[in-house]
């Protein structure tokens, strides 16, 4: 059941029974339990939600841009940072070897086709063209597309993963112009995700994360509540 549902109905219930039981420090305690569920209960609720005639409900919604500014800015400053960027590209596996830039996946999505069509134009253009011309011309090296496509593939990777050229891909990042350029691109990213989120979308996230906490606030509000009106109710009839 829920946690604020809950401390108001027992607050509610003591109340009752109280006045139902004519039993003064019985009641108080109720009310006061009631008044420090209830209070903190619309304070959660004004939060998430604008109440008319209130001042300051509905804070997350009407902030909603200064909010994206701040996880923004939260983001860049501390995950983002160039000490962690330069750290992460000098992080070490479990055996404590340099981590190496896995650039295979990448060079296999790469279009080469352009490579090879630059291929036949050198040939056509070198002394070879005028024999190649005589036997065909530049579509019997057609079958040869897939075959050396496969092979550059192959020799790209092989220098990608070759400790100089790791080296100098880490030395080029390093660069401080090429750290900015870093940072201006993932905050172009981030900034770019964070624009896809609504007041509505943002507003629901908070409540999922934090909301199921704040229902303490009602309940701490109820028992805080409930035990200064004990104490009230036994001050006020002498212990």
């Amino acid at each position: 059941m829920n946690k604020s549902v809950l401390t108001n109905g027992v607050a509610l219930a003591l109340t009752i029974a109280g006045f139902t039981l004519a039993q003064p420090w019985l009641l108080t305690t109720g009310l006061f339990a009631l008044s420090g569920g209830l209070t903190n209960w619309l304070a959660v609720h004004m939060l998430f939600e604008k109440v008319p005639g209130l001042y300051g409900s509905g804070v997350i919604p009407a902030r909603f841009e200064q909010l994206k500014q701040s996880l923004q800015q939260l983001l860049m400053t501390q995950f983002f940072s160039s000490d962690n960027i330069d750290r992460f590209l000098h992080q070490h596996n479990e055996y404590g070897e340099p981590m190496k830039l896995e650039l295979g996946p990448v060079i296999e999505q790469v279009e080469l086709d352009p490579a090879f069509d630059a291929l036949l134009k050198v040939v056509e253009e070198s002394s070879f063209g005028s024999m190649l011309m005589m036997v065909g011309g530049k579509k019997v090296l057609l079958p040869l597309r897939e075959p050396f496509i496969s092979e550059l593939k192959a020799a790209l990777t092989e220098i990608a993963d070759s400790d100089d050229f790791q080296q100098q891909v880490l030395l080029q990042l390093e660069r401080p112009e090429q750290m900015q350029q870093i940072q201006q691109h993932i905050e172009t990213i981030v900034e770019a995700r964070l624009d896809e989120l609504t007041p509505q979308l943002v507003k629901q996230m908070l409540q999922q994360m934090i909301k199921e906490h704040l229902g303490w606030l009602v309940v701490w509000g109820g028992f805080f509540g409930g035990l200064l009106g004990l104490l009230a109710a036994l001050v006020l009839n002498g212990f």
